[in-house]
């Protein structure tokens, strides 16, 4: 009977608490994968939300404007693809579907931005890079000299966690 218990509660997530709701960063790192699954353990485990960001950095001005806006909407489609394949990933990991939110501009400034617009994000969920090159620029700025502009906590995910790693600390 105690077993049956067991499993039913490791089946169903808490009851949601809408005013947790973890933000990812979605890029191209290696780190990414890391930082989501825990994001999502924390909100599984929580009764919380994951956000996903996505920024797709401003092209420099072009004399070529329409090579620029060829290149621009691919881009765009590149990142609606990308957060929807993530988004997925999110509703296996979580048992619900993430908020999403796409921008346009410096990654940095854009997730100040956000967390400063949207009061219902809670936590920052960052991955951080294992190489000798640190642990990626969005990790340093924000931890550097834009962490007075913070109004939530962060949590640096190390890069190299293994699955089993994040179950028994998320």
């Amino acid at each position: 009977m105690a077993e049956d218990s067991i499993a039913a509660a490791t089946e169903q997530p808490p009851p949601k608490a809408p005013d947790r709701v973890f933000l990812v960063v979605i890029d191209d790192t290696l780190e990414l994968n890391v930082a989501l699954r825990y994001a999502c353990r924390r909100a599984w485990n929580t009764g919380g939300r994951v956000a996903l960001l996505h920024v797709v950095e401003e092209n420099e001005v072009s004399p070529f404007a329409g090579v620029e806006r060829l290149m621009e909407e691919e881009s765009r489609q590149a990142a609606e693809q990308l957060m929807q394949k993530m988004a997925t990933q999110v509703q296996k990991w979580s048992g619900a579907m993430p908020v999403l939110y796409f921008r346009q501009g410096n990654r940095r400034d854009e997730v100040l931005k956000l967390m400063h617009e949207e009061p219902s994000i809670s936590i920052l969920v960052l991955g951080a890079a294992t190489s000798v090159k640190g642990p990626g620029p969005l990790v340093q700025a924000l931890t550097g000299k834009f962490v007075g502009k913070l109004r939530i906590p962060i949590t640096i995910v190390p890069g190299n966690l293994t699955e089993a790693d994040i179950e028994k600390i998320a």
